[in-house]
């Protein structure tokens, strides 16, 4: 058998295992989203994935003026992440079906663009399938410049079918540092800022 053939055979052995490799790599990236999902949600009681309510889904629902919900409004900052963060109202009465706004505000003291991310958790567990969010800074990543401060609203109604027995409803939110985007507006801040002083100097 000559040089060639063997070369040959040799090339295509490696061509395989790259592509076995290829879709191991990309099938193991695509189970770590819901195992991570999985393990926030179960074990620390963080829920990371979401979608605004649609129209249609507030249309159908009616409100129940019969009866009222407590929802009460928690923020934190993960140590990661050097934020002010805090609701700007401690609870809220509403009936089921209707649609609140409420509002919460961060700040950024330090020199630098940050970059964050909020997830929520909504207690007692069992209220978690009734309470929908048609707008949220959650659904999007953050950006706050050096000192800069902003109010986020979220707007939000208890389903009608909440369990009798729920009559006060927890919302906590937490921010965290989404490190590469951080990364990726701080680099744009230094990049912009060497553009300039070249300019000034032109």
């Amino acid at each position: 058998m000559s040089a060639g053939t063997d070369r040959a055979r040799e090339n295509r052995r490696l061509v395989a295992k790259i592509g076995a490799i290829t879709v191991a790599s990309f099938a193991f990236c695509f189970a770590l989203v819901p195992l991570y999902n999985i393990a926030c949600e179960q074990i620390f009681g963080i829920r990371v994935t979401d979608a605004p309510v649609g129209a249609a889904a507030i249309a159908a629902t009616e409100i129940d003026t019969s009866r009222s919900v407590t929802v009460q409004f928690d923020a934190s900052v993960h140590s990661g992440l050097n934020w002010r963060f805090t609701p700007e109202q401690a609870e809220i009465r509403v009936h089921p079906g209707e649609t609140i706004e409420a509002w919460y505000v961060a700040s950024n003291p330090g020199r630098d663009p940050v970059v964050g991310n909020a997830t929520y958790d909504v207690a007692p567990k069992q209220a978690i399938p009734y309470f929908g969010k048609t707008e949220c800074f959650c659904f999007t990543e953050q950006l706050l410049a050096a000192g800069e401060t902003r109010r986020m609203p979220v707007r939000f109604f208890v389903r009608p079918d909440l369990p009798a027995g729920v009559s006060t409803v927890t919302l906590s939110y937490t921010f965290y540092n989404n490190e590469a985007a951080t990364r990726r507006e701080q680099a744009h801040v230094v990049t912009e800022t060497v553009s300039t002083n070249a300019d000034l100097r032109g």
